[in-house]
């Protein structure tokens, strides 16, 4: 039962950091319309960016603000500058040019910063404390989970509170209605690209002091995961994401500690197909009428 428990506490810690990286997915997601793959490559370059302003002031909320701060504004530029030129009548187009930007953040990040492991310190301890002779979360755990829990409530209010909010959907679901009435569609898809690269510098944060560490590559297993986790919960719900985060970690944890690491992949792939064959739009989805 011990065991049980630890694996339980230690699948919600790591799901948090998942839920925060898929968050970002489900923003661009509802903001465009298109999944961006190269939302690891981006958190990792504003992350380098945070632990810069770290290591220059010694402070960690300092780091996270600016990482945030070069969230907005590469998101931005990569709407404006690259996503906003290419065809979307094919959805293949957004991802090759996306997997191509990925190719380019990296190799620059590599050139500036070098390919070497550079260890990240968290503003919180991270041992986990004892509950009951049980090893449960840690403070740095506890306030992933805060921030996770935060982000999400201002989404879900920015999407149904707020015009800005409700503007950023319609010019996602219908763009040509929404010029017709008033809307400035190219400004609201800046604007979603932005929100979703801040969210996902917060989560690439979050993400470096678990032991990842930081180098150019760090989120690509991330993403293989945050992305599994977004479809599962689904792409349109923010709630959705992070359930589907907290499970997917639950599930990796669970995986790991009684059939070992090597059928985690496994396990991922399975919870992936069992979804989009039950229930492709995710768990959290709507129904829509069929029309005949």
């Amino acid at each position: 039962m011990d065991r049980f428990l630890f694996l339980t506490f230690d699948g919600l810690a790591t799901g948090a950091v998942y839920a925060a990286f898929a968050l970002a997915l489900v923003l661009i997601w509802r903001a465009a319309r298109l999944v961006n793959f190269a939302q690891g490559a981006m958190a990792v370059a504003t992350a380098y960016v945070g632990y810069a302003v770290v290591s220059v002031t010694g402070s960690y909320w300092l780091g996270l603000g600016a990482a945030v701060l070069a969230g907005l504004a590469l998101g931005a530029l990569v709407e404006r500058v690259l996503m906003r030129f290419v065809g979307h009548a094919n959805p293949l187009n957004d991802v090759i040019v996306a997997l191509g930007l990925v190719l380019l953040i990296q190799a620059v990040l590599g050139m500036v910063f070098g390919n070497e492991y550079r260890p990240a310190a968290a503003p919180f301890d991270t041992d986990a404390l004892s509950v009951g002779g049980v090893a449960a979360m840690s403070p740095y755990d506890l306030w992933v989970l805060g921030a996770v829990l935060a982000v999400v409530v201002s989404l879900g209010l920015l999407f149904t509170r707020t015009p800005i909010g409700l503007r950023m959907r319609a010019s996602a679901f219908a763009p040509e209605v929404s010029r017709l009435l008033g809307v400035n569609v190219g400004r609201m898809l800046t604007v979603g690209w932005a929100l979703a690269a801040a969210v996902g510098a917060l989560a690439g944060m979050l993400v470096v002091p678990t032991g990842l560490g930081l180098h150019p590559h760090a989120m690509d297993l991330v993403f293989v995961v945050a992305f599994t986790a977004a479809v599962v919960g689904g792409l349109d719900s923010p709630a959705g994401a992070v359930v589907g985060g907290l499970l997917v970690g639950l599930i990796l944890s669970y995986v790991t500690g009684y059939l070992g690491p090597d059928t985690t992949p496994l396990a991922i792939l399975v919870l992936l197909l069992a979804v989009l064959l039950v229930r492709p739009g995710g768990l959290f989805s709507s129904v829509r009428a069929r029309h005949v």
